[in-house]
């Protein structure tokens, strides 16, 4: 394949404005509301997105009653734009901060488990630090966060590594394994049975993430190597306070990291059933792209976390699962 000569680059005119409103067309799927998102009137980001596709020599919106989406043409281009922007901020962040401090943009996607502890801990030393970069943090499933990383949507990324196949492109920093338990509330009538086992769970409503969500997969996978039939009623949400709010409210019980149960059960309105609870969600990490330059602000972002990962992984005192109610462990990243 001939690559494309600096000539033609220079031809097409292609410059920030074209990307920054088909990254915005991508995202919202309307003329109006992208122009609007690029500080363009309707009608000039309709002739500005012509104006592109001539130059291109491809379609690259297909325009329908509901708005517009990309082509094939479209997403290999809108692909690649997003990619220009990122290195264009980028440069701007690095001369603004040779000019005077670091300042610029950094964003963060982590799993909940994360959330919780590790990514606050991170971002309140880097702002106490670098007040002036701002810091943007979403949070989702794994699967969800690895697919916008790839779309350098994320500058980090705090996700688990469910398939290994294909990521490649990521460096990736392990994290401590976050143990699990059920939780149920703090007066549950399985929490005084004696013996407890995990076909005893099998008649309980159990919430649950979606269906290819790796803790999903995870429990579905200790049913089965433990040969006890899965649970028949389910209730499918990975939205905490509508968990904390059924367990409180019901005999329902929801396999969730240690991390996330311990301010609850602190707070004296959930605990952890007494039962050994192995579910395997492979290993988690600190994911940033190969191919991607850190910024200035990324970087000292990507040493925060690693310093606060570093600071959780030091040994804490084993708390007895008799007093406090929940299985025994030392406390969890």
């Amino acid at each position: 394949m001939v690559a494309p000569s600096r000539d033609w680059l220079l031809r097409s005119r292609l410059n920030p404005r074209q990307f920054a409103l088909l990254v915005s067309l991508d995202e919202k799927r309307s003329i109006l509301h992208a122009a609007a998102a690029a500080h363009l009137t309707q009608p000039a980001a309709s002739k500005l997105l012509t104006s592109l596709e001539a130059a291109l020599g491809v379609k690259l919106f297909a325009r329908h009653a509901r708005g517009v989406e990309p082509t094939a043409y479209g997403e290999i281009v809108v692909r690649h734009a997003r990619g220009a922007l990122a290195e264009l901020r980028q440069a701007h962040e690095e001369l603004a901060a040779a000019r005077s401090g670091l300042i610029g943009e950094v964003a963060i996607g982590t799993v909940v488990t994360s959330a919780t502890k590790l990514v606050p801990a991170a971002v309140a030393a880097l702002k106490r630090d670098y007040p002036r970069i701002s810091v943007s943090i979403e949070v989702d499933f794994s699967e969800t966060l690895l697919a916008k990383m790839r779309e350098r949507k994320f500058d980090i990324v705090i996700a688990r590594l469910h398939n290994a196949a294909g990521l490649g492109e990521f460096e990736f920093q392990e994290l401590e394994q976050s143990p699990h338990g059920v939780a149920v509330r703090a007066d549950h009538p399985l929490l005084r049975k004696r013996s407890l086992t995990l076909l005893d769970l099998v008649p309980q409503t159990w919430i649950l993430p979606p269906a290819g969500n790796v803790l999903r997969d995870s429990v579905t996978e200790l049913f089965l190597r433990q040969r006890v039939p899965l649970p028949q009623s389910v209730v499918e949400t990975a939205a905490m306070p509508i968990i904390v709010n059924l367990l409180g409210r019901s005999e329902m019980v929801a396999p969730l990291a240690l991390e996330l149960i311990e301010p609850f059960r602190e707070a004296g309105a959930l605990s952890v059933l007494p039962l050994a609870f192995d579910v395997r969600l492979g290993a988690a990490g600190i994911l940033t792209r190969r191919d991607q330059r850190h910024s200035p602000a990324a970087q000292v972002a990507l040493n925060a976390l690693r310093q606060a990962a570093a600071s959780e992984a030091q040994p804490r005192p084993v708390r007895s699962a008799r007093r406090s109610g929940r299985a025994t462990s030392s406390r969890p990243r």
